[in-house]
């Protein structure tokens, strides 16, 4: 049959929602990957998402050396989330501009509503 064109085949990334690889859920909480800005104009978390990269931007103040960025992020997403700063941990990435943080007292949930009301 000439002239009609061939329907869209469904697969399985066609049902997955936005909201699917948000993070990681573990037996220790969330893993949660981030794509950081340092040396920003202001703080702000979550500051968007890359679904390429499934990461959250995250933007600090502070500079990226001797460890600055990282303790600015760990403070700005307890503050944001609501939960100690010993809630949250840089599991990798720790010199990188990409980093999975793992986060522990919190749902999936709570995340996501966290990142709609951005």
């Amino acid at each position: 049959m000439y002239g009609k064109t061939e329907k869209h085949k469904r697969n399985e990334s066609d049902d997955k929602k936005p909201t699917d690889d948000i993070c990681q859920v573990t037996s220790d909480g969330i893993i949660i990957t981030v794509e950081v800005s340092a040396g920003s104009k202001q703080s702000i978390f979550p500051d968007g998402y890359n679904s390429w990269r499934k990461a959250f931007g995250i933007s600090v103040k502070a500079p990226p050396m001797e460890g600055k960025a990282n303790k600015a992020i760990i403070e700005l997403i307890a503050s944001q989330l609501h939960i100690s700063k010993n809630a949250v941990t840089i599991i990798s990435g720790h010199t990188a501009s990409v980093k999975k943080i793992q986060i522990t007292g919190i749902s999936r949930q709570q995340l996501i509503d966290l990142s709609a009301n951005k």
